[in-house]
This record gives C-alpha cells, structure tokens and sequence, in this order.
C-alpha cells in the first residue's frame, strides 16, 4: 500500500509541488538569491558571537543531515532505479527547492521558541501551528503539526538511522570485512554517546567532521573525472536524453509525470538536500543568528552544496563508468566500485571511511531533528532519554538489517511532510516576502553608507 501510494501519489505529487512551490517562490521574491550572489557570500563570512550556536556550526549540523546516503546511495538508486534521467529532476528539484529551504528557515526562525536556559529551539511545527493560531484554526494547526512531528519522528528513525546505519555496515563488511553486528553496536554506542550529550556537543562534533569529509569526498571526485575526461561529454548527454524518456509508463503528460526518472530524482534529491521537507529548520533554529533573512541564506549554500556539487560529482563518477560495473546487489557497493575502478583499492578504503562519516554524521544530526519533534509533544526529560534510547537501538538494527521497506517508509513519511510544508510555504509566503525585503533594505542602507564615507556614489 506504501509503495502504491509512493509511486503513484506522492511520487507525482512531490515532484510537481516543490517545482511549482519553487517558481512560485522565485517569482515572488524576484530570484535574488541568483541576482546577489554577493550578498550570500557575505553572509557566509560574517561572525556572531551572541548566545545559542554559531550560524556556521548551525549549518554544520544541518549539512550532516544531507550530507549522507542521499549522495551516495541516494544518488546510485536513483541512477539505477530511474535510469541516467533522474540526476536531470535532482538538479530541477534542487534549483527550485533552494528557495523553499530559505523560506523555512526564515519562518522556523521567527516562530522559534526559548527553553528555560534561554537556549533557541524551532522547526517547522511552530510555524505550521503559529499560522493557523493567527486565522483562528487552531484545531487545524495542532493537527497538521503533531502530524508532522510524528512523520519526522518516523523519518528520523528510518532514513536517518537505519537506512544511514545500513549503508555503513555494508560498506564496511564489503571493504573491510567488519560485521554488521559488530558495526551496529559500535555506532549505537557512539550515537548514545554524542546524542544525549544534547545539541551544542552535536553542533561541535559535525562542525569539525562535515568540512573535511566534504573537502576529502570532493578531491577524490574530482581525481576520478580527471582520469576519465574524456568521458564527460557522453555522461552528460546521457543525463540529458534519458531525462525526457520516461521508461516505466506511456508517453504524453502521464507518462512524463510518472517517469522514473522524474519520480526517483525528486524523491532521492529531495531526500539528499531536505528543502522543503521541513528538518533543517530544527537545525538552523538553533543558531545565535538575529536575522532569519541571513540564517536562510545558509540554506540555499546547503543546497548548492548537496545536490549541484555533491550529488552531481557521484552520479558523473558513476556514469563515466557504468558500463563497467557490477552490480553487487547493494547501491553503496556499485558507488565504491565506480570509484574503485578508476582509482584502485585505495579509493575503497577511502570510500568506506567516507560512508562511515557522511552516514554517521547524519545519524547524530537526525538524532537532533528526532528530538526536537519529540519535544513538540513533550518537553520532559525521561521522555527526550527515552527517545535517544529507543533511536540507537535503531542503528543497531538498520546495521544488521535494513530492508527495501525502510526506503519506503522513508519516501512515505519524506512525502507528507513535504506536502504539508510546503503548502504551509506558499500560504505563509507573505511573511518571508516582508523578513527578504526588510533585509535586502538593510543591506542597500549600508552599502550606501560604505559608498558614502568613501565619497563615492552608486
């Protein structure tokens, strides 16, 4: 029933609502994340040093929650499930999507909420709820947000844990010949360890972890395509001829929006950045940042980052050496082969090390979003332990074993949340319209202040 509804439902629906969401929202706010490019590198580089998590490290945590399967095995299922088209849709879904991930950030900073340290906690339930609130639809909100924080709490537990614990422990018994119980118990301790410590040891730990392991992933991408250049040329037209080629329905408009290559693009691309899914905003909310307009901002760089860079390198290296391949009956496998083939076994070892950090530096992020959601239902203790407890069990579990099932209950529960945030986006579009141009203001003020001591004019 799951996969039905995956499939014919939610894997037509998804795709069609955040690529009109996103032109909606490109519209509105006059793309300018792509006229000022400037204004996000400056964002970037700006320091804050007020309470609560820096807006980097905010970020950090965030990109560990993308960084992950979805560029890895997310992006080899796509190929391999929806053929060389799908890594066209992940990048139309990521170029529309860039805009929602700054409009649910700007909103889960303004309706996040304090706890009694005066720490920040926000995400998406707050501002579905606080919507609703203010037209006096409270019924409605409650509804809609406690069933969004359940989904995420399902979310968390399988693609965050146990769909990232899988990937790690085949990865490692097909490298290094590790157990899978071994390397279940290993990274449940370890997610215990760093999880119940709360959010600012999670912040510090992905802080340090996610810019090598993306510095390092990039490197070896790159000597990979170096070596295969001249094969460039035919994994792009690839891309390009199999994307408008639906190849699991009949022809016409049906047939386009029930391609593979549409369906399992958006979802692995939507399941690799998050945008529009509603979960980094758990993360960003915490940040020390006082403008939602610049914290957002971040949120576009996690999507170009993710996607245009990340998961484009993977499905190039995968391509350029595809016909070679073997498929070995696991994605992660046919990913560390792709690279393997080309660069020796030395690119395996490294490969496997980058699943064990990419995969574990979500779990540890997605533990953050599982706790957040929980605390929407309550904010006791017993019951936050409860939840760490029960959520490294899952590693274990999705280490030793984690079927096709899990994936779908993934999509599915990825799926409705999305659905339901994004529709929340567009109705609340005003307010982010209102956050950007009072910010876009400020910014003008003091360039024009800077011309003005200079003696210039603009």
């Amino acid at each position: 029933m799951i996969a039905f509804i995956n499939k014919y439902i939610l894997g037509t629906a998804v795709p069609i609502l955040l690529i009109t969401a996103g032109i909606f929202y490109i519209i509105i706010l006059k793309a300018f994340h792509i006229r000022k490019p400037g204004l996000i590198i400056k964002a970037l580089t700006r320091k804050n040093t007020d309470g609560g998590i820096s807006p980097f490290r905010a970020v950090t945590l965030a990109l560990a929650g993308t960084l992950g399967v979805g560029n890895i095995v997310g992006v080899a299922a796509a190929i391999s499930l929806g053929g060389f088209g799908s890594i066209f849709w992940m990048w139309i879904s990521a170029l529309c999507a860039m805009l929602l991930k700054y409009a649910e950030i700007v909103l889960a900073m303004r309706h996040r909420r304090y706890g009694k340290d005066g720490s920040p906690h926000g995400a998406a339930t707050y501002y579905i709820r606080d919507h609703f609130d203010s037209v006096s639809l409270s019924g409605i909100g409650k509804l809609l947000a406690g069933i969004f924080a359940a989904l995420c709490i399902v979310n968390a537990v399988s693609m965050g844990s146990m769909i990232q614990a899988n990937a790690i422990s085949e990865a490692f018994e097909g490298v290094f010949s590790v157990s899978p119980a071994v390397c279940g118990v290993l990274l449940a301790l370890l997610c215990f360890i760093i999880v119940i410590r709360g959010t600012d040891a999670m912040a510090k730990f992905t802080e340090i972890l996610v810019p090598v392991m993306t510095l390092g992933y990039i490197v070896i991408s790159i000597a990979v395509l170096a070596v295969r250049g001249d094969m460039l040329g035919e994994a792009f037209r690839r891309i390009f001829s199999d994307a408008f080629s639906p190849s699991s329905a009949a022809g016409g408009i049906m047939g386009f929006l029930l391609s593979r290559a549409l369906r399992y693009g958006t979802m692995r691309g939507l399941i690799s950045n998050e945008a529009g899914c509603g979960t980094a905003p758990a993360a960003h909310a915490s940040s020390n940042s006082k403008s939602a307009a610049e914290q957002g901002l971040w949120g576009i760089f996690e999507v170009f980052t993710d996607t245009i860079i990340l998961c484009t390198m993977t499905a190039l290296v995968i391509i350029v050496s595809f016909d070679e391949l073997k498929y070995r009956g696991s994605w992660i496998l046919l990913t560390i082969d792709a690279y393997s083939s080309v660069l020796g076994n030395a690119a395996s070892v490294f490969l496997g090390a980058a699943v064990l950090c990419f995969g574990f530096a979500t779990i540890v992020c997605w533990g953050h979003y599982g706790i957040e959601s929980v605390r929407y239902f309550s904010d006791k203790k017993a019951i936050k332990n409860i939840f760490i407890a029960v959520y490294s069990a899952s590693v274990l579990v999705g280490a030793v074993s984690a079927s096709e099932a899990i994936w779908e209950i993934a999509d599915f529960a990825i799926g409705i949340m999305t659905v339901i945030n994004v529709s929340v986006l567009c109705i609340m579009s005003k307010e982010v319209k209102k956050e950007t141009e009072i910010y876009l203001s400020s910014q003008k003020k003091k360039r024009a202040k800077v011309y003005s001591k200079r003696g210039e004019t603009k």
